[in-house]
């Protein structure tokens, strides 16, 4: 039994259902098919909304531990680990539910199976669970969009001392004292203050100078003082040299910056990074070729082989939801203009790429960086101010971060924004606005704000832009 479509998505993720929901629209004939364990995609699963929601419950944990500075007498507060995750999982149940529905309901043909290629156009299926799926279809195009998954490191000593991944702490449901975090990016760092701030001791080891590499150096910076203020200890520029288990704990031995380290906790999350989840996919049957672990795609979402796409983190650059449907969007439509027997032209713009890391204070970003800027050749300016000297942030308690704004110093156009502070992920939309239309730091100014309010930062390190400019344009 085989059946035909225009459109097969491999994968049922935030990328997959994005891409079908577009091309049922656009009047193809789609199939979804989806073989993980569970329906969902990784965000509700397992990404972005269990650790969101486990996240909130070690914030307010901290938070409650500062009641006294604002007056309120409170007892010390006890985290309910079992409660936590009891919480964590009724959301995501609920929000796993209403995927399904979306999938199991939607107007395109959605199969519970392990899909395979068996051919360029060709893909066998392998039922998962109940209900009729055929052993093979044919698409004019396909789209593959199966998510990630830990990636493994080679560390001495690692995999016979045993280790967490994020996967095992969505279900970690017994109190630890210790817990070393290996990794220097969004998912350590979130992670690791998960735990701080549930009272356990936590210990950071990341490869790089400073955490979060590819964030200007004021952004991970920032974080570190943060972190140390919560008594975690940070070592960054390490190699690690071995990991052993001793008398119930796993000691680690590192060298930072050349001198040899040593530390020990209870368990060991590694958190170095994700890889694609292709394992059973067969792509060599497709064609499809990899560079550096990933899927190679075009900025249409095209890979190698014209009518087979990929969208999310099988293909990256960026691993971040929102970016993933925008991929599977515009996978969707250059299929349906391939079908249509035309060339496929729409590309992925990145120039509005956001990054948000749920730490408290949160960190965030869009577009540029200052390093990316330079790196283009671009000549540019940027301003910056503190939370510490802001009214809002101080009436809230929240000294730690600051704002910066990155603009071409000849137009003042902001091509970039960083902020770490409190409400990072709201406050970095504004300037994200304000560059959707390719507002100047002039802009940024003339736009009111209300008193008091966080958003109100925004406007001096504009100032201070429009001040460079102008300073420049006098000497001149």
């Amino acid at each position: 039994m085989r059946r035909s479509f225009d459109l097969a998505v491999v994968g049922g993720g935030s990328a997959g259902y994005a891409a079908a929901r577009t091309a049922v629209g656009l009047g193809l004939r789609v199939v979804v098919i989806e073989g993980g364990r569970q329906v969902g995609g990784l965000c509700i699963l397992r990404g972005c909304m269990p650790t969101k929601a486990m996240l909130e419950s070690a914030h307010r944990n901290h938070e409650i531990g500062r009641a006294a500075e604002f007056g309120i007498r409170v007892g010390k507060a006890k985290p309910d680990w079992k409660a936590i995750l009891k919480r964590k999982d009724r959301l995501i149940s609920e929000f796993a539910k209403y995927r399904r529905e979306q999938l199991e309901k939607g107007k395109f043909t959605f199969y519970r199976a392990r899909a395979s290629f068996a051919g360029p156009h060709r893909l066998t299926l392998e039922r998962v669970g109940g209900g009729r799926v055929p052993r093979e279809i044919e698409a004019k195009t396909i789209l593959i969009s199966t998510g990630s998954r830990s990636a493994r490191r080679e560390i001495p000593g690692l995999e016979e001392a045993g280790y967490w991944t994020s996967d095992d702490c969505l279900k970690a449901s017994k109190p630890l004292k210790s817990l070393i975090v290996l990794g220097g990016r969004a998912v350590a760092l979130e992670f690791a203050q998960y735990y701080a701030h549930l009272g356990v001791k936590v210990t950071v080891i990341q490869r790089s100078e400073r955490l979060l590499p590819e964030s200007d150096p004021d952004v991970g910076e920032t974080l570190e003082k943060v972190f140390r203020q919560d008594g975690m200890r940070v070592f960054c520029g390490t190699q690690i040299e071995r990991v052993e288990k001793k008398g119930g704990k796993k000691r680690i031995y590192f060298r930072e910056n050349g001198k040899k380290r040593e530390v020990e906790a209870e368990e060991i999350l590694q958190a170095l990074g994700r890889e694609p989840d292709l394992e059973g996919l067969k792509l060599a049957a497709s064609g499809v070729r990899m560079m550096e672990g990933k899927i190679m795609a075009r900025p249409t979402q095209q890979t190698n082989v014209s009518h087979i796409f990929a969208a999310g983190d099988v293909c990256g650059p960026y691993e971040v939801v929102h970016l993933a449907i925008q991929q599977g969007e515009v996978a969707a439509r250059n299929a349906a203009q391939i079908i249509a027997g035309k060339e496929a032209d729409e590309k992925m713009d990145y120039r509005l790429k956001l990054e948000v890391i749920f730490t408290s204070p949160e960190a965030a970003g869009v577009g540029y960086s200052e390093r990316e800027c330079r790196e283009k050749g671009w000549d540019v300016v940027t301003g910056s101010y503190p939370f510490n000297d802001h009214g809002k942030s101080i009436v809230m308690g929240e000294l730690n971060g600051f704002v910066k704004l990155i603009a071409i110093r000849k137009t003042g156009e902001i091509v970039g924004a960083e902020v770490v502070g409190p409400h990072g992920s709201d406050l970095i939309h504004e300037p994200l606005v304000l560059m959707r239309y390719r507002g100047t730091a002039q802009d940024f100014i003339n736009l009111p704000h209300y008193h008091p309010t966080l958003s109100e930062i925004w406007g001096y390190p504009a100032e201070e832009i429009v001040g460079k400019i102008e300073k420049r344009k006098n000497k001149t």
